[in-house]
C-alpha cells in the first residue's frame, strides 16, 4: 500500500482498511508502504501472498506485478499485461474497440497544445493518459471559457475526451461475476473528491435502470475485464446518456485496482451481493497466483 504515485493516501486507506479486514478472518498481516527498497522488504519477509493495494502509476501499471513475478511472489488482481494496457486509457480503448465495445471519442495532444488552444470542440475533458482516480481531470464546457489552464501535476501528453452527458455507472467483476451496477450520484462532476471523501458522492445500489441498460453494463463489464485479460477484481466505469437510450452507453476505463476505502464501490458492490468485506478481502488473497 502506499507508495509513491499520485494517489498515495487512497492506497494507504485502502491498505488499512483491507489489513484489518483480513485479521478478522485470521490471516497474520504485514502492511507495507511500498518504497525504493520494496524488492528487498519482501525478499525478506517472504509473504504466503501479497494483496496488492497501491493505486496509481507504479503499483498499478504492471511494475510491481512484474517486481512480484521475479521474486516469485504470488499476488491479487490483474498481471503485468492487463495492469499496463488498463492504465493507459487510449490503448485501453483500442482493446474496447477491436472487441466491439463503445467508447466516446478522444485523441492524445501534447498539453502545451491544450493549454494554448481547443484541441476538440467543447464540451471536452482533459485528464491524464496513464492515472486514476480523477487525478487532474479538467472540464471544458464552453468555447467562450476559452482552452483549460492544466496545472504544473499533468504530464507532457493528455488525453482530451469528448464529454458525454448523464449518468455516472459502474461495475465491478469478481473472477468470472460481474456483481451489479451502481448508479453515483454527485452535484457535479465526480472528481476526486467525490470519489473519496466523505458526503462527496451518494451511490444508488442496484442502480435503477431500463433493464436493457443494466444487462448492457453487466455484459460489458465482463467483456472488457476478458478483452484486457484483467484478474481477480476489476471495476468498469461509464457514462449514460439517456436520451440516447443503449446507444447512449459508452466505457469509459477500467480499474485493475478498484479502491477499498470507506466510501469505495466495489466493497459496496460485493456487500450487496451478500459478500462482507472481510470475505471480499480473503477471497482477493485465495485468488493470488504468479503469471496472471
Amino acid at each position: 500500500m502506499g507508495g509513491p504515485s499520485a494517489e498515495r493516501e487512497v492506497s494507504l486507506a485502502s491498505g488499512h482498511a483491507c489489513a484489518a479486514a483480513l485479521r478478522e478472518k485470521n490471516f497474520e498481516v504485514v502492511e507495507v508502504d511500498a518504497g525504493p527498497d520494496l524488492c528487498v522488504v519482501l525478499t525478506e519477509l517472504k509473504p504466503d501472498a501479497v494483496l496488492n493495494c497501491l493505486h496509481g502509476r507504479w503499483g498499478e501499471d504492471g511494475c510491481v506485478q512484474g517486481l512480484l513475478e521475479w521474486i516469485g511472489v504470488p499476488y491479487s488482481h490483474s498481471g503485468v499485461l492487463a495492469s499496463a494496457l488498463a492504465m493507459d486509457k487510449e490503448r485501453t480503448k483500442a482493446v474496447y474497440r477491436a472487441h466491439g465495445l463503445p467508447v466516446v471519442e478522444s485523441r492524445i495532444a501534447p498539453a502545451d497544445e491544450v493549454r494554448a488552444r481547443h484541441v476538440m470542440t467543447p464540451p471536452y475533458v482533459v485528464k491524464p493518459n496513464n492515472e486514476g482516480s480523477s487525478v487532474g481531470v479538467y472540464l471544458v464546457m464552453e468555447e467562450n471559457n476559452g482552452p483549460p489552464q492544466l496545472g504544473p501535476e499533468m504530464p507532457e501528453h493528455v488525453m482530451v475526451e469528448a464529454f458525454v452527458p448523464g449518468r455516472e455507472l459502474t461495475v465491478t467483476v469478481m473472477g468470472d461475476r460481474a456483481l451489479t451496477v451502481t448508479d453515483i450520484i454527485t452535484t457535479g462532476w465526480y472528481d476526486y473528491d467525490a470519489k473519496y471523501k466523505e458526503g462527496g458522492s451518494s451511490h444508488v445500489v442496484p442502480a435503477d435502470l431500463p433493464q436493457d441498460i443494466f444487462d448492457l453494463c453487466m455484459d460489458y463489464a465482463l467483456r472488457a475485464h476478458r478483452a484486457l485479460g484483467c484478474r481477480g477484481v476489476s471495476r468498469t466505469d461509464y457514462r449514460w446518456d439517456e436520451a440516447r437510450g443503449a446507444g447512449g452507453l459508452v466505457l469509459l476505463e477500467t480499474n485493475t485496482q478498484p479502491g477499498m476505502t470507506g466510501t469505495s464501490l466495489s466493497p459496496e458492490q460485493a456487500q450487496h451481493c451478500g459478500i462482507s468485506f472481510p470475505d471480499f478481502c480473503a477471497w482477493m488473497v485465495e485468488d493470488a497466483s504468479c503469471s496472471r
